[in-house]
């Protein structure tokens, strides 16, 4: 659902975090889109089952998914940060990070050792875009 009451159209992903927290899935500003740390989860609430590799793999489902309900791509994607449970999820992470983001090469900080929001979830990405009808 968009909400387009200002300059700021909002996208929610109808997790129940949102309403209690008060955050959108994702935001663009103008040309730029702000995806918000996104977590491991099935559309039935559950946790994507699997090694960091397929959790990272969901995230980065998700993240696209909303920035393409935006207008943008993931070749518009300038900035993702990867937040890791255990930093030997590392190279996991990164297969799935970069079978969607080697040609595009956005800026990138992985961080390691962070606790998450539930204990199954292995990964959270967040990914800022800016959109240009320039290419």
């Amino acid at each position: 659902m968009a909400d387009t009451s200002t300059s700021r159209t909002r996208i929610s992903s109808g997790s129940p975090y949102e309403t209690a927290i008060g955050f959108c899935r994702a935001i663009r500003v103008g040309d730029n889109i702000f995806v918000s740390g996104t977590a491991p989860v099935e559309p039935d609430g559950s946790s994507t089952p699997g090694d960091a590799e397929a959790q990272a793999r969901r995230c980065l489902a998700l993240i696209v998914g909303a920035i393409e309900s935006l207008g943008g791509t993931a070749d518009d994607v300038v900035r993702t940060r990867m937040f890791l449970v255990d930093p030997a999820d590392a190279d996991a992470v990164g297969r799935a990070h970069g079978a969607i983001f080697s040609a595009i090469r956005p800026a990138s900080t992985m961080v390691a050792g962070a606790s998450l929001l539930r204990p199954e979830w292995r990964v959270e990405i967040e990914a800022d875009a800016i959109v240009s009808d320039a290419g």
